[in-house]
């Protein structure tokens, strides 16, 4: 089930199959995306989520399709796309603090050569503030918690001012207290007109958190609105026998693996 491209949409991706030593991981995706919305990516371990993430922003390689971000390469848009790779893709180990992660979000505007000055610097706190960052500035991002690892990797996103944001499962690993902080950004970024495609586990509160969503099984089972496209139908059809519909307190919560 998939939705029209559109020229100027924020994404689209048409016959998009990537493989791994000749076997396909991702086959003949194609789907476009909604301006100004947050969009979820779900599908069962496996399903090539994150690989399609990658694949569309030029990280891994692909064996077929293309990617419109804005009627353009992402080459030629790489400013208007923030990224938020998955916590356990980083070297944590690397030194240096909180603070000259959030403004390696800056380089797209600045260029390789020119090195950021005041305004970036006072962009990037502003930005550690609003993720309630700003007392760990200084802090090596090694001493950081999961939580606050992060909330600085989103600052990072954020701080590019970008139109596009793809996170690949913003919410493993948080405590409740990031997840609320980090919910109420991805809402912040919806009211200014932003577009927000998350790679997302926790079925429960898909129709709580997303307005769209994509769902994904090596092949696209189906993509379009939540309250159309998020049924039980077509999260069996995506999760097989991996998804079971559990009740609690006289409440039905989906369980997907």
């Amino acid at each position: 089930m998939n939705q029209t491209s559109t020229k100027n949409a924020p994404l689209t991706v048409n016959g998009m199959t990537i493989a791994y030593q000749r076997k396909a991981v991702v086959e003949d995706v194609s789907f476009t995306l909604p301006e100004g919305k947050l969009i979820a990516l779900i599908g069962p371990n496996g399903a090539g989520k994150s690989t399609l993430l990658k694949a569309i922003l030029g990280l891994v390689p692909s064996i077929s399709g293309e990617v419109s971000i804005y009627g353009d390469t992402y080459k030629k848009m790489r400013s208007r796309v923030g990224y938020v790779p998955q916590r356990e893709s980083v070297d944590w180990d690397f030194p240096t603090d909180a603070l000259d992660v959030v403004m390696m979000g800056r380089y797209g505007h600045l260029g390789w050569i020119k090195r950021p000055g005041r305004k970036e610097k006072e962009l990037a706190m502003n930005t550690l503030d609003k993720v309630g960052m700003a007392d760990f500035a200084r802090r090596q991002i090694s001493q950081l918690s999961g939580g606050q690892q992060q909330r600085v990797f989103l600052a990072r996103a954020l701080v590019q001012e970008a139109d596009l944001y793809v996170m690949d499962e913003p919410f493993a690993g948080v405590d409740a207290a990031t997840e609320k902080a980090i919910i109420a950004l991805l809402s912040e970024l919806k009211q200014a007109g932003k577009t927000v495609l998350v790679v997302h586990h926790d079925l429960s509160t898909v129709d709580e958190y997303f307005d769209h969503v994509l769902l994904l099984n090596k092949k696209l089972i189906a993509a379009g609105p939540v309250n159309t496209t998020f049924t039980p139908e077509l999260l069996h059809e995506t999760y097989g026998g991996k998804l079971a519909i559990v009740s609690s307190d006289g409440k039905k919560a989906l369980v997907g693996e």
